[in-house]
C-alpha cells in the first residue's frame, strides 16, 4: 500500500470508529451529563481539574486552553487547571512519594468542593490517574472519566464516564478530542 492509500485507509478507519461510538445513544448521554457537569461547576463557582498521561496529559492542556481562553466565542475565562504542566510539582511529587502520586499530591492541595476533576486514561487503568481520583473522591469532589477499551478501574472510580470502546489508542484519543470540543462547545452555549 502507498503512502496516499495508506492516508485514506487510517481516515476512513477513524470515520468508522467516530461513526460507530456517536451512534450509541449512552455515549450521547454520557457527554451531555459531562458537559451539563462542567456548567454547574462553573455556575457553583468551581474550578475545572483535569490530568491524563502521554497524548491524555496532551488532551488534558488542550482542554484547558479552550476553557481559560476560548473555544468559538468571547465569553468569560472558565477556570481550568491541567496538572500536566507544572514539571517542578510533578518531578518532585514523583521523586519525593513515587510517580504514583504525581498527580493525586496535585488534587490534595487544590480540589475543593466546588470544583470537578477529568480524569484521562485510554486505558482506564493507569495508577496515578486512579489514585488522584481517589483522592478526589475522598474529598467530595466529583469525577468525569474519559476512558477506552472496556474502561478499565476508572469506570467504577468515576461518577460519569465516557468510554470509547475499542483497541486502537489513536483512534480512542481522536474520539477523545471530539468528545472535548463538544463539551467546550454545550458549556460556551450554556454562558
Amino acid at each position: 500500500m502507498d503512502a496516499r492509500e495508506t492516508v485514506k485507509s487510517i481516515f476512513e478507519e477513524s470515520l468508522r470508529f467516530k461513526n460507530r461510538f456517536f451512534s450509541d445513544d449512552v455515549n450521547v448521554s454520557a457527554i451531555a451529563g459531562a458537559a451539563s457537569a462542567l456548567v454547574e461547576c462553573y455556575r457553583r463557582g468551581g474550578k475545572v481539574i483535569v490530568f491524563g498521561n502521554g497524548g491524555s496529559a496532551a488532551d488534558s492542556q488542550h482542554l484547558a486552553a479552550e476553557l481559560v481562553v476560548r473555544f468559538e466565542k468571547e465569553r468569560k475565562s472558565f477556570p481550568c487547571v491541567a496538572l500536566t504542566t507544572d514539571t517542578s510539582v510533578l518531578t518532585a511529587a514523583s521523586n519525593d512519594y513515587g510517580f504514583n502520586r504525581s498527580f493525586s499530591r496535585q488534587v490534595e492541595a487544590l480540589a475543593g468542593p466546588s470544583d470537578l476533576v477529568i480524569a484521562i486514561s485510554t486505558s482506564g487503568n493507569s495508577e496515578n490517574v486512579l489514585e488522584a481520583v481517589r483522592v478526589a473522591r475522598a474529598k467530595k469532589v466529583p469525577v468525569i472519566a474519559l476512558t477506552g477499551r472496556d474502561g478499565g478501574k476508572l469506570v467504577d472510580e468515576s461518577d460519569i464516564s465516557v468510554v470509547v470502546k475499542g483497541e486502537n489508542t489513536a483512534r480512542i484519543q481522536e474520539v477523545h478530542v471530539t468528545v472535548l470540543h463538544i463539551i467546550c462547545k454545550l458549556v460556551e452555549d450554556a454562558f
